[in-house]
């Protein structure tokens, strides 16, 4: 598949390249899919870019456009006469051409927008009243909006009329005569039905709809439960103003999915490679400092045992095993709970039994790496170390039950963090991997150097 990719490159290429007049070139460029002429963008000279935005025709060209990433966007729009790029930028899908004006400098969006097209230019003003955490601010105003009280007939003469502007037809949707969202049709449905037939018949009224005001992270979910190919967007006062196409989900769940990942990574948002290095600082420092703190608690628990270390240094080698497996612990549990969280429904028995089940394989895979930590490390201390058969399995069994109890209070701390998170209505990957993963070296130093002076030092009197 990708030499397949690399051979359109190189077909683009040589068209571009050549001797062809510009309505053969025109010709042969349109045999590729806009997706590939975009990814032959960054390759050509701005020259062979000038030449192409000669050639082609204006819908083409807001095609290759709306493939591109938005800093792309505007450094091709920029080598173009002002007037062509308002054009080009008019045809374009209205929540990609929002984003892409927001990365033009301010002069040159003010005149780019006068420059609009009027009906593109009233719909950008109102995508951009939204906010950014607003699902609104997603929308686009391409599809087919008809009325409650027309004809079958009447349907498909608008639905003509208005597919000229927008492409988006598989659903057309329908409104009454305050503009209020009344329901949707489906293109089937409108093509097979008799003229005679009853428009009402075919709508569905129980169609999906989100509120532009509506919060993404709050509705994403709900819009993945739907198979639609649009889902309609309303005003507070019930109007349709536009639609979430399927692509647009796509992309909020990878943003969200991206937004998650930062966040378990101790960041407070996604950072990118062109992003000031003051930026990433102040992106990284608040759980940086947080974790310092834990960190210095770690670190002073452990001195508290300086009397176990002193007695026993051999139990400083086997330290970073019980911690690295507590951490481990912890954050499978916290991407388990996580994934569970996502689902609203969650009751609070189910709760309760997401706890208890991860605690359970807590236990029973810190039993199993126990018993197996007990037989190897003994082995190792006795044989390289070169202890009694009685100190060796003493310490490796303190190991082996300190891992299983550090294992086990992890795997609680994992999923109960989550749980107190969203309980008070904070987003549970603010629980982050750091955030755990101290707090479980915190539990597997009390747990190892604990159990280490108990049994070791103070029931069965060994020093190393």
């Amino acid at each position: 598949m990708e030499k397949r990719v690399q051979d359109y490159k190189n077909d683009i290429l040589k068209i571009v390249r050549g001797t062809f007049s510009p309505a053969m070139m025109s010709r042969q460029l349109q045999d590729f899919h806009e997706n590939d002429i975009a990814d032959v963008m960054s390759e050509l000279t701005v020259g062979e870019r000038c030449k192409l935005y000669r050639i082609l025709d204006m819908d083409t060209l807001s095609d290759i456009l709306e493939y591109l990433d938005e800093e792309e966007a505007v450094t091709y729009l920029e080598e173009m006469n002002i007037k062509k790029a308002a054009a080009i930028l008019s045809k374009i899908e209205t929540n990609v051409l929002s984003d892409i004006l927001q990365k033009f400098d301010k002069d040159k969006r003010r005149i780019l927008i006068e420059l609009l097209d009027d009906n593109v230019r009233h719909d950008i003003e109102m995508i951009n009243s939204f906010d950014d955490e607003e699902i609104g601010s997603r929308m686009t105003t391409n599809c087919i909006i008809i009325h409650e009280n027309i004809t079958v007939k009447e349907a498909m003469n608008e639905l003509v009329s208005q597919a000229a502007q927008n492409d988006n037809i598989s659903t057309i949707f329908v409104v009454n005569s305050n503009q209020e969202f009344f329901g949707a049709i489906d293109l089937k449905d409108l093509i097979i039905a008799r003229r005679d037939h009853p428009l009402n018949e075919l709508i569905v009224t129980s169609y999906p709809y989100v509120y532009g005001t509506s919060l993404i992270d709050e509705c994403i979910e709900d819009l993945k439960d739907y198979s639609e190919d649009s889902i309609p967007v309303l005003d507070n006062e019930n109007r349709l103003l536009g639609v979430i196409t399927s692509a647009s989900i796509v992309d909020l769940v990878d943003d969200e999915m991206g937004d998650d990942y930062a966040k378990l990574a101790g960041l407070t948002a996604e950072e990118d490679l062109k992003e000031p290095l003051k930026e990433s600082m102040k992106k990284r420092l608040p759980w940086l400092i947080i974790l310092l703190g834990l960190g210095m608690i770690v670190s002073s628990v452990v001195g508290v045992f300086e009397k176990v270390v002193t007695q026993l240094p051999i139990i400083m080698c086997f330290q970073s095993l019980i911690l690295d497996m507590a951490g481990n612990v912890g954050t499978q549990s916290l991407a388990v709970t996580i994934r569970v969280l996502m689902d609203e429904s969650l009751t609070g028995k189910q709760k309760f039994e997401l706890v208890l089940k991860e605690m359970h394989i807590g236990l029973c895979n810190g039993g199993l790496l126990g018993i197996l930590s007990f037989v190897l490390i003994g082995l190792y201390i006795f044989i390289f170390k070169g202890k009694t058969l009685i100190f060796a399995y003493a310490v490796s069994g303190c190991i082996g039950l300190s891992l299983m109890v550090a294992m086990l209070i992890s795997s609680a701390v994992g999923t109960c963090i989550p749980l107190f998170f969203k309980k008070i209505h904070i987003d549970p990957a603010v629980a982050s991997g750091p955030l755990i993963t101290t707090i479980n070296d915190l539990v597997a130093v009390i747990s190892y150097y604990g159990l280490s002076w108990i049994f070791l030092i103070e029931i069965m009197h060994m020093a190393g």
